[in-house]
């Protein structure tokens, strides 16, 4: 929606789900129940209102300690923001006995201290990584670190529009899972994205891929083609096979959550997406249904949950002294007689 006024300002409703705010030209920009928006799109924006001069208002409801959360906590200790908690204790906004009625009402204290104390300590509901993105968080596996240059990168991808393509880079280091980068949100071309990660100058080993990788787009090729043409070696394009259910990948990857450390600050904005990604449920008669949402937040955590299917379907094996990649899973090509699996590096 979008409203031009008589002195010719505008004033312009627009959500952060497909970063149509990206290309405006604001001066000033509001950001309304911060805690749902992507983080990215705040990093899209701010050099737009720099230029002008502009201003941003973030306001909202806890939802977790989130990106909204972290911002916040920069704002109160930074002297050119302006930041404020203001609780039904503070505002008078609801009676307290009304909120005593909603206690006696069977809603929960979690929901109670977050919805009318502001309390940032409460998951997000429905969030399916919650637990084990916080569990990362006070081990301190989200932090700064290097990143090992004789050792080989993977990557596994969750593909879409190219701006919701997601790409996170992995290296197996030691007994750890390391994440240290992640792409997302891009609107590039095939082959600028594959130009662009060669320029990286990582040691690449293994692209893991969705099933969808390998269908016939309306192009008349596949989305693997046209990667192996972009330039990466046909032979380290691995297409991992769809399960069966969502869940099964899922809960493979709470399997492996905790080896796996986030390298910080190239990969926030991802482990943000992963600790939004949360479900919904259906009542269907007498049958209750859960699935995960499909927004911002799904693509990163999809991109992820590739690995962990990989694993699962044993294209790569994550072993106390060796992680291996079998050799029979990878982009068809002739296969040389004697050939073996690609040893990746040194894992659990």
């Amino acid at each position: 929606m979008k409203l031009v006024l008589v002195n010719g300002s505008t004033i312009q409703v627009a959500g952060t789900e497909t970063l149509d705010v990206v290309g405006g030209n604001p001066v000033g920009v509001v950001f309304s129940e911060t805690a749902q928006h992507r983080p990215d799109a705040w990093d899209y924006i701010r050099p737009i209102l720099a230029e002008n001069g502009g201003w941003a208002l973030f306001n909202g409801t806890p939802r977790g300690k989130n990106w909204f959360f972290r911002l916040y906590d920069m704002a109160r200790q930074n002297p050119e923001w302006f930041a404020e908690v203001l609780t039904v204790e503070d505002t008078g906004a609801v009676p307290l006995e009304d909120i005593e009625k909603e206690r006696r009402a069977g809603m929960r204290e979690e929901m109670i201290q977050q919805e009318f104390y502001c309390d940032w300590s409460a998951a997000l509901p429905g969030a399916i990584y919650g637990r084990v993105i916080e569990a990362a968080r006070r081990e301190g596996r989200i932090c700064a670190m290097p990143v090992d240059p004789s050792n080989v990168v993977n990557t596994s991808w969750d593909l879409g529009s190219p701006r919701h393509t997601v790409v996170w880079y992995w290296q197996v280091v030691g007994r750890e899972i390391r994440m240290i980068d992640c792409d997302m949100g891009r609107e590039e071309t095939i082959t600028e994205r594959v130009a662009r990660m060669l320029a990286k100058g990582y040691f690449y080993g293994k692209h893991f891929l969705p099933h969808d990788a390998a269908q016939t787009e309306r192009s008349g090729t596949t989305f693997l083609t046209e990667l192996a043409r972009a330039g990466f070696p046909a032979n380290s394009l691995a297409v991992v096979p769809r399960v069966a259910s969502v869940w099964q990948g899922i809960n493979a990857l709470k399997e492996l959550f905790p080896a796996l450390s986030f390298r910080s600050p190239a990969c926030d904005n991802g482990v943000e997406a992963l600790g939004a990604y949360r479900q919904h449920i259906e009542d269907e008669g007498t049958l209750t249904k859960t699935e995960p949402i499909g927004d911002w937040a799904s693509h990163p955590s999809d991109a992820l949950r590739t690995m962990a299917e990989a694993h699962r379907a044993s294209m790569v094996s994550f072993k106390h002294t060796t992680a291996e990649v079998r050799a029979d899973w990878y982009f068809p090509k002739p296969k040389r007689r004697g050939a073996k699996p690609i040893r990746v590096s040194a894992s659990f």
